[in-house]
């Protein structure tokens, strides 16, 4: 479209708050929401067909320039480029998109973060988010208990996901370490730790974390005994337990690996963005026994909690522990302006500009309540339970002798088994892809330990969408077994290294 200079009265130009920006806004939202929805028909699936080379295609075709030398007005740039990111995406309400942790997001939380988009509250001071300062303080007293509901002072921060929350979980027990005398703080996690954990080592300039073996996925805690039982004494030891891994969906045994960390006067930091949800249901909660013993408990509710991303949490014991985050800036926090009553916000995040990302968090929280996000936990864990008994009955799938883990169901196709070598791995891997390439399915892949203690390579399907049917997934399993015939039909299709 030709560009046209816009003026200061072109809805480009105007601004979304004040008392005139909603009405000026609900004419916008209704071009993004109709952009949306043909998007999403036009793509026809989970994902876009053709692969990467494809989706830039489709998008340079419309949006050949980032930086015009003109405009095009607000409406034609909304629907152009919202319908092409729509067309172009993995949506994860697509009951056929269960590759990863990647949730789809209830309206009502949407609805609450457009709210928090148009006022823009910037967390790092009380003057420039003073209703979301309290929205905040009571999400995450709220979350905290939670975790700690016999803890008078544990406290919870906001934070963009469990990337961060491991960070700061890290950072805090660093300086813990400090104030003991102690030189260094040295991280044991297992092997099945996310990766941020080490990376958060990695940035602080901790030592590089001692790994536990995890014979079936999950950190054992004679395992643990024996590597604190050699360094545990040296110096100040953070042992990092995960309560859902990106994987498997597998919870480390938290009542007896904090036995052991007590035994040796180390921390626990638990790792529960995934499975720290369950705390939600009554039916599952007791799957996280043990976590109060924590210091620090990572959540996300971006995964099993259907808020658009960030929604991420570190909860801790007490909240003294927060300490070290405290810091001044006079045009932020002036300590004239706190001896008088004004919060100081600092201290809540290594972030200093944030989104207030507690509110759409509170609304979901008013709306449903504890008991209505129990439910969708238990649908999705449901789900995940049948999902794995139509994988184990199909006659040309294999279920992980695992079986499930949270809402996460490995599986591979039985004609993978019977290949030499590495080619039953290049075979999952090349059906993965070659469902991905045609928009029909996004699956994950994990590698995991097989019935002769070999490691092979998996698919995984993470069940997030508390929508999805059973006819959905049978019609995946479907996908999964008529492509894996197709590729053993076809053999150096599947040669690719995996």
């Amino acid at each position: 479209m030709k560009g046209t200079d816009v003026s200061w009265n072109d809805s480009a130009a105007s601004l979304a708050g004040g008392v005139d920006g909603p009405g000026l806004l609900r004419d916008l939202t209704g071009v993004v929401l109709d952009a949306l929805a043909d998007g999403a028909r036009d793509r026809g699936g989970p994902l876009p067909h053709g692969g990467p080379d494809a989706v830039q295609a489709d998008v340079r075709k419309v949006w050949p320039m980032a930086l015009p030398e003109h405009g095009t007005g607000a409406d034609e740039a909304l629907r152009t480029l919202v319908h092409a990111v729509a067309q172009g995406s993995a949506d994860p309400a697509d009951p056929h998109c269960v590759a990863h942790l990647h949730c789809p997001p209830l309206a009502v939380a949407a609805a609450a973060d457009l709210a928090a988009a148009v006022l823009n509250p910037s967390m790092d001071s009380w003057d420039q988010a003073p209703a979301a300062t309290v929205i905040e303080e009571g999400v995450a007293t709220a979350l905290a208990g939670l975790v700690y509901p016999r803890a008078v002072h544990a406290d919870a921060l906001i934070t963009s996901g469990g990337t961060e929350s491991n960070l700061v979980a890290l950072l805090l027990a660093r300086e813990r370490a400090r104030d003991r005398g102690a030189a260094a703080l040295q991280v044991v996690c297992g092997a099945n730790a996310h990766h941020s954990v080490a990376r958060a080592a990695w940035t602080l300039g901790l030592p590089t974390p001692l790994v536990v073996p995890c014979a079936d996925g999950r950190m054992g805690p004679a395992a643990l005994d024996r590597l604190l039982a050699v360094h545990g004494r040296t110096a100040p030891v953070l042992v990092v337990a995960t309560a859902g891994t990106t994987d498997q969906g597998a919870i480390d045994p938290l009542p007896e690996l904090a036995e052991v960390v007590a035994r040796y006067g180390a921390e626990l930091h638990v790792d529960a963005a995934y499975g720290g949800m369950l705390l939600f249901s009554d039916r599952h909660t007791h799957r996280l026994t043990g976590l109060e013993s924590a210091a620090s408990v990572t959540l996300d509710m971006h995964k099993l909690g259907w808020q658009p991303v960030a929604a991420g949490v570190l909860a801790v014991r007490d909240r003294r522990m927060l300490e070290p985050l405290a810091l001044q800036a006079d045009y932020l926090n002036a300590d004239d302006d706190t001896e008088t009553g004004l919060p100081d916000l600092l201290g809540r995040s290594i972030r200093t500009s944030r989104r207030p990302d507690a509110l759409k968090i509170a609304v979901t929280l008013r709306a449903l309540g504890r008991r209505g996000l129990g439910d969708l936990v238990d649908r999705c864990i449901s789900q995940a339970e049948e999902f794995a008994q139509a994988v184990a009955q199909h006659p040309g799938l294999r279920l992980h002798p695992d079986g499930v883990g949270i809402s996460t169901v490995l599986f591979r196709p039985l004609a993978a088994d019977d290949l030499p070598g590495n080619e039953g791995d290049e075979l999952v891997a090349a059906v993965r892809r070659e469902l991905l390439s045609d928009g029909q399915a996004v699956l994950g892949r994990a590698r995991s330990g097989g019935p002769e203690g070999d490691t092979r390579l998996w698919l995984k399907a993470t069940l997030l969408n508390p929508r999805t049917g059973p006819a959905d997934l049978d019609r995946l399993l479907g996908l999964v077994a008529d492509s894996a015939s197709v590729a053993c039909r076809t053999p150096h299709t599947f040669g690719e290294e995996p």
